[in-house]
């Protein structure tokens, strides 16, 4: 099973080109789309949740056509969006019993021990009685994901799922997707580079609705060894850094400026290297320093 994204374009009345020409093939697992808000990710989100068409293109879900067969891949498909409503008055256990009956389960008997395995799932069972107004942000969000789970989807959408959330329930919650990404294809929107890195074997980063990199996490922190130096510098000093190098990204540190900057060469006094990680690939990329022939290949739609 793979989720395959063929040249898909999508223009809004504003004048808005929230995609532009998206090529990407999606395998089972966990899968990264990286990119900051506005991007375009909620746009594709939407576009592959069958809750929108884009104006051109192609989306293919194993042998599914999920623009001209949405009905099919709505039946397949969990979607958890950035934000949505809960009944507050509603008790965690009823609401989701009847999202199960809206999803196809009449028998009472499966739908009992599906909501039961679910809430275990969850890790909500505890709290199955409790009312959804009481619930912090990382429960409400694990209730989603338990809605989303309805029907074992081969197909789960997350977008922007731990914003939010505290460190604690952020934990919890990516744990429980890195379980469903093993049967199913996940798709993990995000603008945090470090649920990506944590979680998902292939990612793609977008920007101004394109894709500017796709690969996997691992690869790309290793093609940048050796180009990420940093220095630490007063804040007066950023502009004339800015001139001379690659500033990809700057940190605020005890007062001071932590710079990281992208080299092929030894940048000269003062600069140490770096061992990389996600997030100097993802800015890299972002300020166009990285993965120029990658990014090529990634548009390159194979026959």
């Amino acid at each position: 099973m793979e989720l395959r994204i063929r040249h898909v374009s999508k223009s809004y009345a504003n004048g808005v080109q929230a995609l532009k020409d998206i090529n990407l093939t999606i395998p089972a697992g966990m899968y990264g789309l990286l990119g900051p808000n506005g991007a375009g990710k909620s746009t594709l989100m939407r576009t592959i949740a069958t809750l929108q068409e884009p104006d051109a293109g192609t989306i293919h879900l194993g042998n599914l056509d999920v623009l001209q067969q949405p009905d099919e891949v709505r039946q397949t498909l969990g979607y958890l969006p950035q934000e949505f409503g809960v009944y507050p008055k509603a008790r965690a256990e009823d609401l989701l019993d009847y999202f199960a009956i809206l999803k196809g389960i009449t028998d009472r008997r499966a739908r009992q021990e599906v909501v039961e395995a679910l809430l275990r799932q969850t890790n909500l069972w505890e709290v199955r009685r409790q009312k959804l107004g009481g619930f912090s942000g990382g429960m409400r969000q694990r209730f989603g994901v338990a809605v989303a789970l309805l029907g074992k989807p081969k197909l789960l959408i997350v977008d922007e799922p731990t914003a939010g959330l505290d460190p604690a329930e952020r934990v919890r919650f990516l744990n429980l997707l890195s379980e469903l990404g093993e049967n199913s294809v996940v798709i993990l929107s995000t603008h945090i580079v470090e649920d990506v890195a944590e979680l998902c074997t292939r990612m793609a980063i977008i920007n101004q609705g394109e894709i500017l990199l796709e690969t996997e996490p691992l690869r790309a922190v290793e093609e940048l060894q050796g180009r990420i130096w940093r220095r630490i510098v007063e804040k007066s000093a950023l502009p004339q850094l800015e001139q001379e190098h690659r500033v990809i990204s700057t940190k605020l540190l005890s007062g001071r400026t932590l710079v990281h900057i992208y080299s092929e060469e030894t940048p000269g006094a003062g600069f140490d290297p770096v061992a990389p990680d996600l997030e100097d690939v993802y800015f890299s990329t972002m300020a166009g320093h990285y993965g120029q022939e990658v990014a090529a290949e990634a548009k390159h739609v194979q026959p």
